[in-house]
C-alpha cells in the first residue's frame, strides 16, 4: 500500500529532515509515527501525499511511485488521501457545511450526492448540527473535527493525520481516536502520527519511530 525505500529529505539549506528512510505499510494498517519535534513526522506525511518530494530514494503508494509523480496526476492520486495536518486551512468565510463540501466541488461531484456525503461526514464527527455554522464559532476540537470531516468526505482508502490530538483535552483527543478507530476496522489504512503515549498505549497499531530524521530499530 505505500512503500519507502532508502528515503531522503534534504531542505535547503543542508537541514535533512530524512535519512535512508525505508519501511512498508500494509493495507488496512493502523500505524503510529513517534518521536521528538523536528525528528521528520510532518516531513514523511507530507512525502506521501506528494506535498514534498524526496532527494533521492523511491516512494509508492497503491502502485503508483509519488517520488516522481507529474503535477496533471496529483488529483488523482490525492482522492485516495484523507489529509490532516496541523496548519487546519480552514475556510472561516465559509459555513462548516461548505468547508467540507469544497474537496468534493474540486473532484467534480454531483451536488446532491456531495450533499449527503457532506452530511453523512459530519454526522460521523458529531457535527451535523453545526452545519451552518461558522467554523469561527468552534471550539479547538470542533476545529479538529471539522477537519477529519473534510478528510474522509472523499471516502479516501488512507487517512494521514499530523498530531491530530495535539493540544485537544482529553474527551476530544479520545473521540477523535475513536473515530480513527472506526475507520481502522472498515479498512482504511492510517498513518497518524502522535506523541501522545497514553494514545499508543490505548489503541493497537504498529509504531514507526523516528529520531532525528532516522527510522529506530
Amino acid at each position: 500500500m505505500i512503500q519507502f525505500s532508502k528515503i531522503c529529505k534534504r531542505y535547503p539549506g543542508g537541514y535533512e529532515a530524512l535519512k535512508n528512510v525505508s519501511f512498508e505499510i500494509a493495507e488496512g494498517e493502523m500505524i503510529f509515527l513517534t518521536g521528538h519535534s523536528g525528528a521528520g513526522k510532518s516531513t514523511l506525511l507530507k512525502l506521501v501525499a506528494a506535498i514534498e518530494r524526496p532527494n533521492s530514494g523511491s516512494i509508492v503508494v497503491k502502485g503508483q511511485n509519488v517520488s516522481s509523480i507529474k503535477g496533471g496526476a496529483l488529483p488523482y492520486l490525492r482522492r485516495n488521501l484523507g489529509l490532516i495536518f496541523q496548519d487546519h486551512k480552514i475556510l472561516f468565510d465559509r459555513s462548516v457545511f461548505d468547508n467540507v463540501m469544497l474537496p468534493l466541488q474540486i473532484c467534480g461531484f454531483d451536488h446532491r450526492e456531495s450533499a449527503k456525503r457532506v452530511r453523512a461526514a459530519l454526522d460521523k464527527v458529531g457535527l451535523l448540527k453545526h452545519e451552518k455554522t461558522s467554523p469561527i464559532a468552534l471550539s479547538g476540537g470542533e476545529q479538529q473535527l471539522l477537519c477529519i470531516a473534510r478528510a474522509i468526505v472523499n471516502r479516501p482508502s488512507i487517512l494521514l493525520a499530523d498530531e491530530p490530538t495535539g493540544n485537544l483535552d482529553l474527551d476530544y483527543a479520545r473521540d477523535i481516536m475513536n473515530i480513527f478507530n472506526s475507520f481502522h476496522q472498515v479498512g482504511v489504512t492510517l498513518l497518524i502520527s502522535s506523541h501522545d503515549e497514553s494514545i499508543l498505549r490505548q489503541f493497537k497499531g504498529r509504531v514507526l519511530a523516528l529520531k532525528n530524521g532516522m527510522l529506530c530499530p
